[in-house]
């Protein structure tokens, strides 16, 4: 196997990259929720404009019972979207970009840019119980990826693009640029670093500044203070309440995970992509239809965020209409994205954890009273924990949720709740909501991230000591006649006077089959001229570099600290001892 390294730019350039990356990914989400602003106008109201209010509840719509086809209609523009041009616009998103980063150095068609925008914004504005934060995350993805697709780069450099415009999506549409920043590191950056992270940081930063131009610097969404923990501090009680609350909503997460994907294989039976659609949205608009009539508004339709509202400044705080909505929500969404709609599940998952949140503190208010446990600060760490457990980004889910209320004290209770609510879905369903979708195809992520510490070790640590020096016009015949007995591989520096010339792998072994047979050829004749030089105190990730850039089968390892000489031959680094390298690098965390 041979390695080549592409050719790489540098970290100034990366970065100013990085900032155009943020640039067009906050331009992008501002568009893109003025799209779905004007596509829900239309479809439920039938008004031609711009201004939505996502957090404010949709009034009934003129068109009457008719709206139950609202749904139906957008689903089948939808597939006409994705089935004749971007195929992977469908979903929710963040498993493509994934994949992108983990199976396809980072490349992610131009046009998915396009099409994701056009069919989430038909879904979301039709009503599609999905988040609108999948689809920037993805376009924001797909236009770091186009740009490191048009400026030749190495793989690296384009997956940290990838991963920037996924970040600055994120931070753009909630006003949370810490969070896009975890977002990225947590779920996207195969490698952190500070060659990775700057370019990161400043798109997150960048996509964040547009964003507050045109949607303010207040946080997502407005609480009252005197609803906050800062007025009544959590103490040792609530902390346990509100890790039970965690350890219900790991159970919540995995349901939530299992149905949708249930929802994704019943869907597949119906081979018809326009007819699977048609079903999933008319179940979607009948569902949304009958809680406008029994219980005063479609509740589940959209983003959802104008529930989350509600529920956040007590407006709604019935646990058992709470609950109705939680299995309504997670029903609606799994039907949109089974049955083929394109969206996230970012925003659901908010609407999920803030519905058993906020019964759970609505039903502790009821029976008995603890501080700081209110129906608001129990939907609020509901939010972080659903997101988290989802997810699997304990994290993103902690810095986000703090971000959105600016209330630090619920920071200490919300990783509390997050780690168990992860803990619990891990037990019971070991991928997250994101991975669960690559792990069916075959493509495995992985769940945690090591330092490579094989990489920082010293040539001398790694290298085979055991190594025969042999001139170039040495008999190949007799070398393995006097090394027949030894019974294994020997690794081989061929010399010419002061000079190597090559490296050859020799299995003593050959001389039983050919102890008679006489070949005439030499050491110099079988030596591999592909080879790099090391000293004992380089480090491997060095010499890793340095092979990969020279194509080189093996380093050789000598004490030279000026010219090289044969003389100063102590080992050498071949591809199998680097994996054995890594194979013990990771032995404390088996």
């Amino acid at each position: 196997m041979k390695f080549r390294l592409p050719q790489r730019i540098g970290l100034l350039r990366l970065s100013l990259l990085a900032i155009v990356v943020g640039l067009v990914a906050g331009f992008g989400a501002v568009g893109f929720r003025a799209l779905i602003g004007i596509i829900h106008n239309v479809a439920f109201l039938g008004s031609f404009a711009i201004d939505y209010d996502a957090s404010a509840f949709t009034p009934p719509s003129p068109w009457g019972m008719l709206v139950i086809f609202v749904p139906v209609i957008g689903g089948v523009l939808v597939t006409f979207l994705v089935t004749n041009f971007a195929p992977e616009a469908r979903g929710h998103g963040v498993p493509e970009v994934m994949d992108a980063i983990y199976y396809k150095n980072g490349e992610i068609r131009p046009v998915v840019a396009v099409i994701k925008s056009l069919a989430s914004a038909l879904s979301i504005g039709t009503g599609a119980a999905v988040g609108r934060e999948g689809p920037i995350i993805q376009i924001g993805a797909a236009i770091g990826s186009t740009l490191g697709q048009i400026i030749r780069m190495a793989p690296w450099q384009r997956i940290t693009l990838v991963a920037a415009g996924a970040g600055a999506g994120i931070a753009a549409t909630f006003n949370t640029p810490i969070g896009g920043v975890m977002f990225a590191i947590e779920l996207m950056m195969p490698e952190l670093s500070a060659r990775t992270f700057l370019p990161v940081a400043l798109a997150t930063g960048t996509a964040t500044f547009i964003g507050r131009i045109f949607f303010g610097i207040h946080p997502s969404f407005a609480i009252p203070a005197t609803l906050l923990t800062s007025q009544h501090p959590a103490t040792l009680p609530s902390l346990l309440l509100f890790a039970l609350l965690g350890c219900i909503i790991g159970l919540a997460a995995t349901a939530f995970i299992r149905g949708l994907s249930l929802a994704e294989e019943i869907f597949e039976y119906i081979k018809n992509p326009y007819l699977r659609h048609v079903v999933g949205m008319l179940a979607l608009g009948i569902l949304i239809y009958v809680l406008l009539r029994t219980a005063g508004h479609y509740y589940v339709e959209g983003v959802g965020y104008a529930t989350i509202q509600a529920i956040l400044t007590g407006g709604l705080a019935t646990p058992s209409l709470l609950a109705v909505l939680f299995v309504a929500k997670v029903c609606a969404t799994s039907t949109s994205i089974g049955s083929g709609a394109s969206g996230g599940i970012f925003s659901p998952s908010l609407f999920m954890g803030a519905t058993i949140g906020g019964a759970f503190g609505s039903l502790i208010a009821a029976i008995h009273p603890a501080a700081g446990v209110t129906a608001t600060t129990s939907a609020i760490i509901g939010m972080a924990a659903m997101v988290g457990g989802g997810t699997g980004a304990a994290m993103t889910a902690v810095t986000m949720i703090f971000e959105m209320t600016r209330d630090y004290d619920l920071v200490m209770p919300s990783i509390v709740a997050v780690a168990l609510a992860i803990g619990v879905r891990r037990l019971l369903s070991l991928e997250n909501i994101y991975t669960v979708k690559l792990v069916g195809r075959g493509h495995f992520v992985p769940r945690a991230r090591h330092a490579n510490m094989f990489l920082v070790r010293r040539a001398g640590d790694v290298m085979e000591r055991d190594v025969v020096v042999v001139a170039s016009d040495a008999d190949f015949d007799d070398f393995l006649r006097k090394h027949g007995d030894a019974g294994a591989l020997k690794h081989v520096v061929v010399t010419r006077g002061k000079h190597i010339v090559g490296v050859v792998r020799v299995n003593t072994k050959l001389r039983r089959g050919i102890e008679a047979a006489y070949t005439g050829i030499s050491m110099g004749q079988v030596a591999e001229r592909s080879f790099t030089l090391a000293r004992e105190n380089d480090i491997v990730f060095d010499i890793v570099q340095r092979m990969a850039r020279h194509n080189s089968s093996m380093a050789v390892v000598t004490t030279a600290q000026g010219r090289w000489h044969p003389s100063q031959i102590v080992g050498v680094i071949s591809k199998e001892h680097l994996a054995d390298s890594v194979a013990e690098s990771i032995k404390p965390f088996g």
